[in-house]
This record gives structure tokens, sequence and C-alpha cells, in this order.
């Protein structure tokens, strides 16, 4: 073989490797998925990002249950794709997702655990503002002790207020705020019956787990974290039946989680949406939501401070 042809092949396939890497690399950041799963559109959330120098890896959050590791995410002509073994899903095939990048948007096809296909689009998650020594407004009662005014099921309803408490007796409907929120501090206070689970969603987007979690190791899924994402510092979790608190402070994406007295995640960035997320727009302003759809729980004096 000629010289010249040798350099001429070196040239080209170190042209390809650079215009692949580039394409590789305009796939990296987070992204914000639509998939429109029987004419119903719902949110979900996926990370990617190099290992060393030709990996891909990342994070996918879908509709329900937590952030999952992408051990890897193959690349080839333009399309990626990647397997997502069982979490909370149906048993059958691990779930795939196919992918293709085109003006800065994804787009692709999801194959669910039972061989179904949706259809999904996504773009970069949005840069949410970070304000330092914000101006807060008047606190604002949420919950006024007599009824559910301000408030709307999403479903059926089994909340019900006694005793100037708010009560999900049995698993049912969540619960959001007519009202929608940008930067706020927020105040609750809670307790559940031994072993129940529940949440608060800020925005309606990020929830903080509240659950019978007491003397376990802290934990993204546990007691006080952002749902399979952020880990507290400590479980300060107390016996099941004793009244807890929150308070929260959500400034952008930053947030800060006093549990009871003890501040256990302080100042740290929310990467995403997590599970049961009711959309994928960060960018605008979005209601609480109580989780009702898992176990009992009770709350009173929810109050919440908003920015002005």
């Amino acid at each position: 073989m000629k010289i010249r042809t040798v350099i001429t092949l070196a040239v080209l396939l170190v042209n390809v490797f650079f215009v692949a890497s580039q394409d590789m690399k305009a796939l990296e950041g987070r992204w914000n998925l639509t998939i429109t799963e029987d004419d119903k559109e719902v949110p979900s959330w996926l990370e990617i990002k190099h290992s060393g120098n030709s990996t891909l890896i990342g994070r996918f959050c879908y509709k329900f249950g937590s952030a999952r590791p992408v051990a890897e995410i193959k690349f080839h002509d333009g399309t990626f794709n990647f397997t997502i073994p069982n979490q909370w899903e149906p048993k059958g095939f691990d779930m795939q997702l196919f992918g293709t990048l085109k003006a800065d948007e994804l787009r692709g096809t999801l194959i669910y655990t039972d061989g179904k296909a949706y259809a999904w689009k996504a773009k970069r998650s949005p840069k949410l503002a970070y304000v330092e020594n914000p101006k807060w407004g008047k606190p604002k009662v949420l919950f006024n002790g007599k009824d559910l005014s301000g408030w709307t099921a999403l479903g059926e309803n089994q909340w019900v207020v006694k005793d100037g408490v708010l009560q999900s007796p049995k698993s049912g409907a969540n619960l959001i705020t007519d009202e929608k929120f940008t930067d706020f501090k927020l105040h609750l206070e809670f307790k559940y019956p031994k072993g129940s689970n529940s949440g608060v969603y800020l925005r309606g987007r990020y929830e903080v787990q509240i659950a019978d979690n007491i003397g376990l190791e802290p934990s993204n899924i546990l007691f006080g974290g952002i749902y399979g994402l952020l880990t507290p510092n400590e479980m300060v979790a107390k016996p099941a039946e004793e009244w807890q608190e929150y308070d929260i402070t959500l400034i952008g994406r930053r947030v800060t989680i006093v549990a009871n007295g003890k501040t256990i995640i302080n100042n740290q960035n929310i990467p995403g949406m997590t599970g049961g997320a009711l959309d994928n727009n960060e960018a605008v302003a979005g209601p609480i939501m109580i989780q009702g759809d898992h176990g009992p729980v009770e709350l009173r004096n929810i109050v919440i401070t908003p920015i002005k």
C-alpha cells in the first residue's frame, strides 16, 4: 500500500473518531424526557456523562421509582441505547431506551417491560437561578385545620380533616396545593403509623421522603432523603406515632432540610426530578404535593414562606 494511501486512511480514521467524539460529547448532560404512553405524557429524566475516553454512563429516572445507574450507554452512527433492569415495573423484559440527537433535542423509543414501544422526546434540563440572601414574603398557612380548602386530590379522595389534623387513613390519591410556588421555605409537621411511607414533593417534582426508618443508616430512599438522589448526613427519624417536623428551603435547585431540629441536607443541588413527579417543566412554579398513594400519614401546621 502506498504511503499516501496509508496517510489518507489515517486522516479519515482520525476525522471519524473526532466526529464520533464530538457527537458523544453533545449527548452529555441532563435531559428532561417526556414519554408518550397511550396518549398520556409522563415525565422522566436522563443523565449522560463520560467514563474514561470512550465510554458513556449515566442515570435514568422513570415515571416512578428512583434514579437508576446506567452502566453503559452504547453509541454508534449517531444513535445510542441502553438497558435498565426492572425496579418497580411489572416483570418481563428489561426496559430498553433508544435515541438520537438532533438540533440539541433527543428523540427515541422506550421498550417497556411488556414489550410495548413508546415514543419519547427530551430537552436539556434548565439551569435554575440561585438567589443568595433572598428576601422572603409573608408566611402563608396552607392547611387551615378545618377542611381541604386550597388543596385538590389527584383521584378518588381519601383525605379527611379530624381534630385539626390532615389525615390520609389509607392508600389513595396524592394531594396538591391549588397554588404554585417557585422558591420558598416550607414548614410541616407529620406523623405516621409503624411501617408507613409517604413524602412531600417540592414544586410537585422533588420528593422528600417521609417514612418509618428509625435506627437505619441514612439513605437517599429513606427518611429525609431527596428520593433516590440526595442522602441525609444522619438518620434523625423519631419513633412511629410521634409528631415530627421538616423545615425545607428550596432556592433554584438548592435544598436545605432541617428535620426534627437537625440540618441533614445543607444547600445541596437536586440533579433532577424524582419518581412520581407531576411534570418535568422545572423552570416554572409548581405545587406542594403530599404523597397519599403509599401508607397512612397525618399532617398539621403546614406553612410556606415564598420568596418575594
